[in-house]
């Protein structure tokens, strides 16, 4: 069964000097302030769509190694995953580093980062995402 999430955004002004505000409608767990120097500068409590997708891409990419280690018999204890988006005024989003810390019983860190790099190529974000180069570290804790 196919599912759809929605966000909305309302957006007020011109870019450099306006500002909007971004829903998380499906959730239903927030609306979230959004300018252009939340974006090319600095976040100082706003959000920009370069963070909103390293939340999804952290979140996938988390989600598609617990299911792989799973499958292969060695579930994880913890996953934790840090994306970094970068975005380049002028240039648009140059590249998204993923950094994986796990605790994963049974498995060593050969095995860890084959896992890890088969989960970037494949979860849907990733895909998702395939014009943009992403970058992986992984470790064990």
């Amino acid at each position: 069964m196919a599912t759809n999430r929605i966000a909305t955004t309302v957006w007020n002004g011109e870019l450099i000097k306006g500002s909007g505000e971004v829903a998380l409608q499906s959730s239903g767990i927030g609306t979230y302030p959004v300018t252009w120097a939340s974006r090319a500068e600095q976040a100082n409590g706003k959000t920009s769509p370069e963070e909103l997708i390293a939340a999804a891409h952290s979140s996938c990419f988390s989600m598609a190694l617990s299911h792989a280690l799973t499958g292969a018999g060695t579930p994880p204890t913890r996953l934790e995953t840090k994306a970094e988006v970068t975005f380049q005024p002028g240039e648009g989003i140059t590249g998204i580093h993923l950094s994986v810390r796990g605790e994963v019983p049974g498995l060593d860190e050969d095995g860890f980062a084959a896992a890890a790099e088969d989960a970037k190529k494949n979860c849907p974000v990733s895909q998702a995402l395939t014009g943009t180069t992403i970058t992986l570290a992984a470790e064990l804790a």
